[in-house]
């Protein structure tokens, strides 16, 4: 019973973070879109497209890790069942730190060290552009 629940969330989470891929990627064509009319500034548009579309796949990459690491954990351990996760988290990881680069410009200690906690908060709730 315990062992269909946990393939059913493995699934569920799956799906998740392919929606949230795909989800991230209309919104952010529409948004983009609306900003171009908006402004007539493609360069701008682009750089929404450009952000917004990174950050729903960071979010669909972080989801399908999960998923991973849920359906890793609840099956029968093997060496090679361990390797093929550490693969994974691995290219996972090294795409999300590149997409997080691509959209701030700068690695995340790097930015971290220049921007206090309180200006990172101030900005993560405004949806304002990070500083460097």
């Amino acid at each position: 019973m315990m062992a269909a629940f946990f393939e059913w969330s493995v699934l569920f989470l799956e799906i998740l973070g392919v929606a949230a891929i795909l989800i991230g990627f209309t919104l952010s064509l529409i948004v983009a879109g609306k900003r171009l009319r908006a402004t007539r500034d493609g360069g701008e548009a682009f750089t929404v497209l450009r952000r917004m579309l990174a950050s729903s796949i960071l979010l669909g990459l972080e989801i399908l890790v999960a998923a991973d690491l849920v359906r890793t954990v609840t099956s029968v351990p093997s060496f090679e069942d361990a390797m093929i996760l550490g693969l994974i988290v691995i290219i996972r990881t090294v795409l999300s730190l590149s997409i997080q680069i691509e959209i701030d410009g700068v690695v995340p200690w790097k930015r971290a060290m220049l921007t206090s906690g309180a200006q990172l908060l101030h900005e993560s709730a405004r949806g304002s552009q990070p500083t460097r």
